[in-house]
C-alpha cells in the first residue's frame, strides 16, 4: 500500500482517540450515508401524506378554470368584473344601495390610496392659478363668462380650504365589481343591468378585456389590487360610496316595530301610509310573531287605531282583559252568537242589490266548507235558495238594511227542505241547524264589537269547525268593516286554516285586495309557511302585503321563503339562526334586520311565556293575600 499524507494523518488520528472510538472512515461514511438516506426516506413519506391531506384551498377552489378576455369560467360558473372609472361632480349618499340590494351574487372590492395633502396641494395651487389666469383673460377680451371654469375654480378653492383645515383628506379611489352567473348570457344581461344601475347615477364603469383573471382576484377577500384603476377623490364622496349600509325606516308618525339591529336606530313606521296596510308574519312556533304582533296592536291602540283579532290559542286573553277589552269565545256551548246572514249597512251610493249579491256569494263559500264539495246543480239550487231565505224575511232590493230582521240557518233549512232536488242538502245541512253543531251558527248575532279592541277565540271548537267559524268571524267583520268607515286593524292568527280550503283562501284574498278602501289593514300570521305559501292564493296575499316581517324560519321551510321574498344567501342563515324576537322587517321596497323591543310594562301584557304568565298569576295571589281583611266598622252604640 502507498502512504500518503492523507494517510499518515488518518493514523495519527487513531492513535490519538480513545480504542473504543477508533472506527474505520469507511464504516463513518457508511452510517452517514444511511442517516442521510433514512432523513430524505421521511421527507418523502412527508410530502406524500400533505399531498393527500385536504386543506381549505382544496375545499374553496373550482374544479377548473378558464380564462377568456372578458369573463373566466370557474367550474361551471362563469364571472366577469366591473370598474368604475368616472364619477359626476355630486354624488348623494346611499347611491351604491340599490346595487348591493340587488339578489344576485356579487363580489365587490374598494381600494383607498391615501395621497400627502401637501402634494395635493401643490397641484390644486397650479389648477387655480391657470383657471384664474384663463378666466383674466377671458374677460380682458370681452368674451362671456365660462360657467364651467367659474364652478371649476369655486370647487378647487372649497377643497383647498378643506384639505389645508384637515376636514377632507384626498384619496386614489378604485371600486370594482365581480358578477356571477350560471351561462354566459345571463352573465351578459346582470353586467349591463349593473351598467345601467351605475349610469342612472352618472357613475361611469367598463368591463374588463383581457384582465378577466386580475379583475378577479382583485374582488377576492386578500387586499391584491392587481387591476390598479383608480379615481382622485376627497373624503366625503368617497364615505358616500361606503356600501355597508342599512334601510333607514324611521318617520315622523306611525309605531314603533322594533330596532334596526344594523345602525341601531328604530323602526318607527305607518302602515296606512304605505299602497295598503296589510301585514304578513312568518315565523317558526317560539320565534316571537304573536309577542310581536301584540306589541304592535298595543301601541297602534295609542294611536286610536280600533284592532279586531281572532285568536286560536287564547293568546291575546291577558292582553285584552289588561285593556279594557271585549273578550268574545266562539264555542259550540258559548252564548257568544254570530250569524252569517248578517248584511253590512250600505255606505255612500251602495246598492242594497249588490251587497246582498256579494253576501250570497260568501255564503255559498261558507256553505262548501260546512257541506263539503258541491256539485253544479247543488251550487245553482243554493244559489237560488239564498236569496229566497232573504226573501222569505222581506229582503229585497227595495228594503232599507238598517231596519231588517236577518235569517237564520234554520230559514235557509226549511227553504231547501221544500225545493225540488235538495233534499240530499237539506239533510247535510241538519247537522248544523238541529244536530251536534246546532249551537254555533242557528241563532242571531249577540256579540258586541263596540270596543277599540275586540278578541274572537276559536280555542274551544275542535279542528273540523275551526276553518268554518273562522271564515263566519272574518265575514262578520268585514260586515262591521264597510257599514262603517273607521281606522282599524284585523289580525288572523294562524291564517293557514283558512289557506287549506280554496272558497276561505279565495275569501281572505278578496278581503286583503278590498280592505284598502275601507281603512283596514289586515294582518296574517303563521307558522306552517309551506300551507300557506303552497296555496294559489298565498303568493298573492304575500303580494298585496306592503309590510312583512319574516323571524326565525325552519330548515324545512327556508328554501320557499328565500324564493318568495327574493332574499340573500345572508338574509337566509340570519332567518335560520337568529334569536327569538328578531328577523326581517320588510316595508314596501325597504327592509332591515329588526329586534322587537318592548318595555317592562308592555311585556308584562303581551307576554305568551308559559313560565312568566305563571309567575304573573302567583304574584297576584301573593300581593291579593296580602292585602288587611278589612272589617265594617262597628256602628256607635245607642245612648
Amino acid at each position: 500500500m502507498a502512504i500518503t499524507p492523507r494517510t499518515i494523518k488518518e493514523q495519527e488520528q487513531r492513535r490519538l482517540l480513545p480504542p473504543e472510538a477508533a472506527v474505520a472512515p469507511a464504516e463513518q461514511r457508511e452510517r452517514e450515508a444511511g442517516a442521510a438516506a433514512a432523513e430524505k426516506s421521511v421527507i418523502e413519506e412527508e410530502r406524500i401524506f400533505r399531498e393527500g391531506v385536504v386543506s381549505i384551498k382544496d375545499l374553496i377552489s373550482p374544479a377548473a378554470m378558464e380564462v377568456n378576455p372578458r369573463f373566466i369560467k370557474l367550474g361551471e360558473r362563469f364571472a366577469s368584473t366591473l370598474f368604475v372609472i368616472s364619477y359626476p361632480r355630486y354624488i348623494s349618499i346611499g347611491w351604491f344601495a340599490p346595487i348591493i340590494n340587488l339578489s344576485v351574487a356579487l363580489d365587490i372590492s374598494m381600494f383607498f390610496y391615501p395621497v400627502k395633502s401637501h402634494i395635493i396641494l401643490k397641484q390644486l395651487r397650479k389648477k387655480a392659478g391657470a383657471l384664474e389666469a384663463q378666466l383674466l383673460s377671458d374677460r380682458e377680451k370681452g368674451a362671456p363668462r365660462d360657467p364651467v371654469r367659474e364652478t371649476a375654480l369655486r370647487d378647487i378653492e372649497k377643497l383647498r380650504d378643506d384639505l389645508t383645515q384637515g376636514t377632507e383628506h384626498f384619496f386614489q379611489f378604485g371600486l370594482y365589481v365581480t358578477v356571477y352567473a350560471d351561462t354566459k348570457e345571463e352573465l351578459g344581461r346582470l353586467t349591463e343591468d349593473i351598467e345601467s344601475l351605475f349610469g342612472s347615477r352618472l357613475v361611469y364603469s367598463k368591463k374588463v378585456l383581457y384582465q378577466a383573471e386580475q379583475g378577479f382576484n382583485s374582488t377576492l377577500p386578500m387586499g391584491n389590487d392587481e387591476l390598479m384603476i383608480g379615481f382622485n377623490m376627497n373624503s366625503s364622496p368617497i364615505a358616500a360610496s361606503f356600501p355597508f349600509i342599512s334601510s333607514e325606516l324611521t318617520s315622523d308618525d306611525g309605531v314603533l316595530y322594533g330596532i334596526n339591529r344594523h345602525n341601531n336606530s328604530l323602526i318607527l313606521f305607518d302602515r296606512f301610509s304605505l299602497q295598503n296596510a296589510n301585514t304578513v308574519v312568518f315565523a317558526t312556533s317560539g320565534a316571537g310573531k304573536s309577542y310581536a304582533i301584540k306589541l304592535e296592536v298595543l301601541r297602534s291602540m295609542m294611536l286610536g287605531t280600533d284592532v279586531l283579532v281572532i285568536d286560536p290559542e287564547r293568546e291575546y286573553k291577558h292582553l285584552a282583559d289588561a285593556v279594557g277589552g271585549t273578550y268574545i269565545n266562539i264555542s259550540l256551548s258559548s252564548e257568544s252568537k254570530i250569524n252569517p246572514f248578517d248584511l253590512p249597512r250600505p255606505i255612500g251610493e251602495q246598492r242594497t242589490s249588490d251587497i246582498i249579491r256579494a253576501s250570497v256569494i260568501t255564503l255559498k263559500g261558507l256553505l262548501r266548507l260546512m257541506l263539503g264539495s258541491l256539485t253544479h246543480q247543488e251550487d245553482s239550487i243554493i244559489d237560488r235558495a239564498l236569496l229566497e231565505t232573504y226573501a222569505k224575511k222581506d229582503i229585497t232590493s227595495e228594503s232599507d238594511l238598517a231596519k231588517i230582521e236577518p235569517p237564520i240557518m234554520q230559514d235557509l233549512q226549511d227553504v231547501l227542505e221544500g225545493m225540488e232536488g235538495a233534499a240530499d242538502l237539506a239533510l247535510r245541512l241538519k247537522k248544523y241547524t238541529q244536530g251536534t253543531f246546532s249551537g254555533l251558527f242557528n241563532s242571531p248575532t249577540n256579540v258586541d264589537v263596540n270596543n277599540q279592541l275586540v278578541v274572537f277565540s276559536v280555542r274551544d271548537l275542535e279542528d273540523e269547525l275551526r276553518p268554518i267559524a273562522i271564515y263566519t268571524i272574518v265575514t262578520y267583520i268585514w260586515n262591521v268593516v264597510r257599514s262603517k268607515l273607521k281606522k282599524r286593524l284585523l289580525i288572523i292568527d294562524e291564517a293557514w286554516w283558512l289557506m287549506q280550503n280554496e272558497d276561505s283562501a279565495k275569501f281572505i284574498y278578496a278581503l286583503v285586495k278590498r280592505c284598502r278602501k275601507y281603512y283596514l289593514g289586515v294582518t296574517n300570521i303563521t307558522q306552517d309557511v309551506n300551507d300557506f305559501l303552497l296555496s294559489p292564493y298565498g303568493h298573492a296575499i304575500v303580494n298585496n302585503s306592503a309590510l312583512q316581517l319574516l323571524m326565525r324560519q325552519s330548515p324545512a321551510a327556508i328554501d320557499l321563503v328565500q324564493q318568495t321574498f327574493l332574499l340573500t344567501e345572508g338574509e337566509k342563515y340570519l332567518l335560520l339562526e337568529c334569536g327569538v324576537g328578531e328577523g326581517i322587517f320588510f316595508a314596501g321596497e325597504k327592509h332591515a334586520a329588526i329586534k322587537v323591543v318592548a318595555s317592562y310594562s308592555e311585556d308584562q301584557l303581551i307576554t305568551s311565556d308559559p313560565r312568566q304568565l305563571l309567575e304573573i298569576e302567583e304574584a297576584k295571589r301573593e300581593f291579593e293575600q296580602q292585602l288587611p281583611n278589612q272589617e265594617p266598622a262597628a256602628e256607635p252604640a245607642a245612648p
